[in-house]
């Protein structure tokens, strides 16, 4: 069956840095556009970052361009999300979602708190 495990969140200083790991299984993951989403208490969830299927084409929010970057490695079936000079307004749930065309398969979301 479809499985999308992300992991890597936590509790981080502003400036700091995380990196998310997301693995897949189940689908075939090299032909799925890859996206993180995060969503934060009392907001509309909201999509931070995607990546092409073979990788070559990434998009992000304004609010991290900069100081995200998203790839990929097919050959593992995971997608990652470097995340640095993170701010408190970061903190929220991310949740992996892997999309082809109608079929999105998601995550359960890992928590990234930033705080002092």
């Amino acid at each position: 069956q479809v499985q999308v495990v992300e992991s890597g969140g936590g509790l981080v200083q502003p400036g700091g840095s995380l990196r998310l790991s997301c693995a897949a299984s189940g689908f075939t993951f090299s032909t799925f556009t890859m996206n993180w989403y995060r969503q934060a208490p009392g907001k509309e969830r909201e999509l931070v970052a995607a990546i092409s299927s073979a990788g070559l084409s990434t998009n992000y929010a304004d609010s991290v361009k900069g100081r995200f970057t998203i790839s990929r490695t097919n050959a593992k079936n995971t997608v990652y999300l470097q995340m640095n000079s993170l701010k408190p307004e970061d903190t929220a749930v991310y949740y992996c979602n892997a999309n082809r065309w109608s079929l999105h398969y998601w995550g359960q979301g890992t928590q990234v708190t930033v705080s002092s």
